[in-house]
């Protein structure tokens, strides 16, 4: 992979205008058929730091993390961004799922697609998109097929395509959660260039490694409800819940 110093200016978000943060769940809950996934949730993100979402499957991490997406309507309560409604700010936002969904196109048409469904003209899709292939090191298959790539490479792509649109938040469900640990490595750098062009990571894992080595703050659910939050070294180190204690510890059911 390509050194990610030294970026285009066009992959910085402006974050002297944050439009988005905080983030703010006011008594979210969402049921299926009887069964509460997410129970009253409240709480306020801010921007700046990597929030990490833990808890064990079947917690509601990803379900939490569609509502805030806007992919789910909740059943009661609201997602508030900065004071709005979450459909407002869906363009700068991004969200990249566990597999990604790899257009019938080329690596860089995947990415150009993208944009310009967001209105960017073709001449800057084409240059945007050349930027995130060369900061996640996929120049060379600028013109493969997206779809023929290994799944590390597409989960590059995947973060090159929501990384070229600029967003002030980016969701990543279980980023890494397919890959051998060479593919993890390189994601996880390419997680951390993101953050450092301005952009609010929002993320889920099962690995308690990546937690600590990428986590500023964790939510920590169970039963569909936010039991825990606090710093990442905090919660690693001291966790407030017996909850937490014996998920860290490989007990909780």
């Amino acid at each position: 992979m390509q050194s990610l110093n030294g970026l285009n200016y066009r992959l910085n978000v402006a974050t002297d205008r944050l439009l988005m943060l905080p983030l703010i769940l006011d008594r979210l809950s969402f049921c299926v058929k009887g069964q509460m996934l997410i129970d009253s949730i409240s709480v306020q993100i801010e921007a700046g730091s990597r929030t990490l979402i833990l808890g064990p499957n079947g917690a509601g991490k990803s379900v939490l993390m569609r509502l805030c997406h806007g992919l789910l309507q909740p059943s009661s309560g609201q997602v508030i961004w900065k004071n709005k409604h979450a459909g407002v700010f869906r363009q700068i936002q991004a969200m990249v799922f566990q597999r990604p969904v790899m257009l019938r196109r080329s690596a860089l048409a995947n990415i150009t697609y993208a944009l310009g469904l967001s209105g960017v003209s073709a001449e800057e899709s084409r240059l945007r998109a050349e930027d995130v292939l060369e900061a996640v090191g996929l120049s060379q298959k600028a013109q493969h097929s997206a779809r023929v790539l290994s799944l590390g490479e597409q989960q590059r792509l995947a973060l090159a395509r929501a990384w070229a649109l600029g967003p002030e938040v980016l969701f990543l469900d279980e980023p890494t959660a397919h890959l051998d640990p060479n593919a993890t490595r390189d994601i996880e750098s390419i997680i951390a260039a993101i953050q450092a062009t301005g952009t609010k990571i929002i993320m889920t894992t099962h690995s308690l490694g990546q937690a600590r080595r990428l986590g500023d703050e964790i939510l920590f659910l169970h039963n569909g409800k936010l039991v825990e939050r606090s710093p990442a070294h905090s919660f690693f180190s001291a966790p407030a819940s017996a909850e937490a204690i014996n998920y860290l510890r490989g007990e909780l059911p």
